[in-house]
């Protein structure tokens, strides 16, 4: 009977699967998560470093990127605690856009606390009780610090340009984050408070240097228009399209065609010839001026087009279809039968521009004014691809501005508030649930002292600085990492926005709260091939 008893933890998976409990699973959790956080850490703040992403797959893709979002989605992880980490970063990419560095960077540092706690063999309940009080403490705390400026226009705006520079600081355009800053603030407040980033548009373009990208109002469209056709079209009445227009070379899919004689395939043509033309007739037949193809429009329907004085542009990019027509406010239309149900797109004026090299069609004066498009200018692909994604990162912080316009000051500030909050609340608990207060203190002092340590500072000296500032009740002090010593946030003008700080705050508890929550990993077993 003992012998059976022994035996009783015999492995009830399946060959070939394996279980890890009890501390192995809690530490390989941990330990997958904090090496995640190490992965990304070197990239936040004004001093971050890029990092190279090379692809395996043909072509050898090589991506620069300090966007924590970037490098997590690149990476292929095993880790299950690592997988969960790359799931917030996305999240908070989707949900505001920035703060995907800070978030992870802040998950693994409370679970690096966690990890001190659980080895004192606090249980991993209160560990997590302890961090779900700390971070409403901290989330009160926060929302007191806030401050809001939407009344005042011009105050706002500055608040909108301030978000937007400290944004761009740890990108790569922080030497231009005067002129981006500003060319984004532009582009988010035309959209009056709407908040549909499909309305502007970011168009890449080799050549020149950075300082040369601007903004244009209205909407680029990187296509030319087809050959003997007007270059320009005032008050245009535009037909959008996705339709074959190709036919004029046989195409009978999956069937022979015997015929006795030539004269018969020259008939086949002409009646194929026929079908088109009578399809670009029913086309003119809608009183436009420019006709948009999402697909390729061959020789003779174009000449057919000329010959009407309809100026037509052939395929039009996905993407960028989508977008002119709700910009010009047209439907996609895919038959021609009804004229009366199909909605036209108008605006006052195509033209073709040059930029750099390059020919394209602007679009000025489209029924939402709200649109326009960013056109960036840059030495290589590469730094233009980090331009638009350090470029999107600001437009959707300044987006989430505008729709909750509470502003908090940045350089590590709001952190020291929060952790401040959390330590008081601690000194009053009872319990071991103090002790996880305590730690998730020091994770939120955590992310000023990377952002010191970045910078090439002395990031102990500095954050205990800031530590007693704050007690002396000084609540805008922070890192000015320009001088490399301690500063009055508001007067360096380095503001967050309100709902990025918030959403680290909350993402990275839950994700943590759910990694310590483990004691058991499995791993089944690989399908074996016959």
């Amino acid at each position: 009977m003992a012998t059976a008893a022994g035996n009783a933890d015999a492995s009830v998976l399946r060959e070939g699967a394996s279980e890890e409990k009890g501390e192995h699973a809690r530490l390989a959790s941990f330990v997958g998560a904090m090496a995640i956080g190490d992965l990304v850490k070197s990239t936040l703040g004004p001093k971050g470093m890029d990092k190279i992403l090379q692809s395996v797959q043909r072509g050898r893709n090589v991506t620069v990127t300090n966007d924590g979002a970037t490098i997590l989605k690149s990476i292929y992880v095993d880790n299950p605690a690592a997988k969960v980490l790359v799931d917030i970063s996305k999240a908070q990419d989707d949900e505001v856009g920035d703060g995907t560095t800070s978030v992870v960077v802040f998950a693994s540092e409370l679970l690096r606390q966690a990890e001190q706690l659980v080895n004192q063999h606090v249980h991993p309940m209160t560990i997590i009780q302890g961090f779900r009080e700390a971070c409403e403490a901290a989330k009160a705390a926060l929302e007191r610090a806030a401050s809001d400026n939407a009344g005042d226009e011009a105050r706002f705006r500055q608040d909108l340009t301030n978000i937007a520079k400290t944004t761009l600081s740890s990108k790569i355009l922080t030497n231009d984050k005067e002129h981006f800053a500003k060319l984004a603030v532009d582009a988010v407040l035309r959209l009056k408070g709407s908040g549909d980033l499909e309305m502007i548009q970011i168009i890449q373009k080799p050549g020149g240097s950075l300082k040369d990208s601007f903004l244009d109002e209205g909407f680029i469209l990187d296509k030319r228009f087809g050959v003997g056709q007007p270059k320009r079209i005032e008050n245009a009445k535009i037909l959008i399209a996705n339709t074959p227009m190709d036919t004029d070379k046989i195409k009978i899919y999956g069937a022979r065609v015997r015929v006795d004689s030539m004269t018969k395939v020259a008939e086949i043509e002409q009646a194929e010839r026929e079908k088109m033309k009578r399809k670009c007739e029913k086309i003119i037949g809608y009183g436009i001026n420019c006709f948009i193809n999402r697909q390729l429009i061959y020789n003779y329907p174009e000449q057919i087009f000329t010959e009407a004085g309809v100026a037509a542009i052939e395929h039009a990019d996905f993407d960028g279809i989508e977008r002119l027509a709700l910009v010009t406010g047209g439907d996609i239309c895919s038959t021609f039968d009804n004229p009366e149900d199909v909605q036209l797109g108008s605006c006052d004026l195509i033209e073709e521009v040059m930029i750099g090299e390059d020919r394209l069609i602007r679009f000025s004066g489209v029924a939402k004014g709200e649109a326009c498009t960013i056109v960036l200018r840059g030495a290589s692909e590469h730094i233009l691809g980090e331009a638009e994604r350090s470029l999107h990162d600001a437009l959707c912080v300044l987006t989430s501005t505008v729709k909750d316009s509470r502003v908090i000051y940045g350089g590590g500030c709001s952190e020291m508030i929060m952790s401040k909050a959390v330590e008081e609340l601690a000194a009053k608990t009872p319990g071991k649930r103090s002790l996880a207060m305590e730690c998730f203190a020091k994770a939120l002092r955590a992310i000023p002292t990377i952002i010191c340590d970045n910078g090439g500072l002395d990031s102990s000296e500095l954050v205990s600085q800031m530590r007693a500032a704050h007690a002396a009740g000084k609540k805008n002090t922070g890192i000015n990492i320009l001088t490399g010593e301690v500063g009055d946030m508001q007067q360096c003008g380095v503001v967050e926005c309100f709902r990025v700080k918030q959403q680290v705050l909350l993402s990275a508890t839950e994700a943590a709260e759910m990694i310590i929550r483990v004691d058991d990993i499995i791993k089944c077993t690989p399908r074996q091939r016959e």
